[in-house]
């Protein structure tokens, strides 16, 4: 018999079934917070794709001879080996004590099995839907500036909307500065104080869509960025950037906590979580080779090429393959 769902923070089993990648980090940050402030002590086990492997699970679970609470975070469910799925599936019928298991699933077909079995269990869900209409990512804005505290027009959302582009990270992130750094309503003009421009100054936006292997939209960015006026050296620093950031996030301490990799790395931290979410697909390969396009590109942009565009193309086209190199 199936087990009645709970909407306990601290319930042995959370699973939160999406794909919108922000959403999905926000309710494993609260299901942590929550694990902490019950107890300042407790051990947090972040396990990235892949990582869970057969016999793990026990080892991670068994008591401590400290005996603080643990949380352990399983990336990327659906994809889980079929030996630990059973391991997992036999956990769920009797879950270690004072441990908390947060399952991040994609949802779907694939490893539905776990899923509907920890639903069964009387798991804790938080569905975090992909946003992909714009009337959803309005709201979003609308929210975020609702949890700051702000008022902000439908003009300012809109044009915040219209500025920043898409990404849930950089509209959060949007949202939270102008609420740090302006008094009063948020209106239109504060918006186009701060961000008009932006969405021309693409070349980042470029790199951004390049390490996540984005060709076509990639590309389709590069053509505005050049045809606005942006410079080919300007973008492939951004490329350089871009790839530079995942070899370093890749090849880091995993077991560090994200403010201590923040300062080793020298980035921001919301820099380091939106670098992890790149991560997918890479290879140490992938990254030698996307070096190398890009350095290519930089001497064709500085006078090696009769044509820079098509140089920029090529290094595009090159580093989006390489970020799919495990996909």
């Amino acid at each position: 018999m199936a087990k009645k769902p709970t909407e306990d923070l601290l319930s042995p089993l959370t699973v939160v079934v999406g794909q919108e990648e922000l959403l999905l980090d926000r309710a494993v940050a609260e299901a942590t917070t929550a694990a902490k402030h019950a107890d300042p002590d407790t051990d947090v086990r972040d396990l990235q794709p892949g990582v869970l492997q057969p016999g793990m699970l026990s080892e991670l679970t068994s008591p401590s001879l400290f005996s603080e609470r643990k949380v352990i975070v399983v990336r990327a469910a659906q994809d889980l080996a079929a030996d630990t799925v059973k391991e997992v599936k036999a956990y769920l019928d009797d879950p270690a004590p004072d441990t908390m298991l947060v399952l991040v699933h994609a949802g779907g077909a694939k490893g539905k099995g776990l899923l509907d079995a920890a639903k069964k269990a009387g798991a804790r869900e938080v569905v975090c839907p992909k946003l992909t209409k714009p009337a959803e990512k309005l709201a979003f804005v609308r929210a975020e500036f609702r949890v700051t505290g702000r008022s902000a027009t439908e003009d300012a959302c809109r044009a915040l909307l219209d500025s920043v582009g898409s990404d849930l990270r950089e509209l959060a992130s949007a949202c939270s500065q102008l609420a740090a750094d302006t008094e009063g309503t948020i209106d239109e003009t504060v918006v186009a104080r701060y961000y008009t421009g932006r969405a021309e100054s693409s070349g980042f936006q470029v790199a951004d869509l390049a390490v996540t292997g984005r060709t076509a939209e990639a590309l389709g960015q590069l053509r505005w960025a050049l045809a606005v006026g942006e410079k080919p050296t300007g973008i492939v620093f951004a490329l350089a950037s871009g790839v530079r950031s995942i070899g370093r996030v890749a090849t880091a301490d995993r077991g560090m906590r994200p403010g201590d990799l923040a300062r080793e790395l020298g980035m921001p931290p919301w820099k380091i979580d939106r670098v992890r979410q790149q991560l997918r697909g890479w290879t140490g390969d992938g990254v030698a080779l996307a070096l190398r396009a890009v350095a290519e590109a930089d001497a064709a942009v500085k006078g090696g090429s009769g044509d820079p565009a098509y140089a920029l193309e090529q290094c595009v086209v090159t580093v989006s393959r390489a970020a799919r190199s495990q996909r």
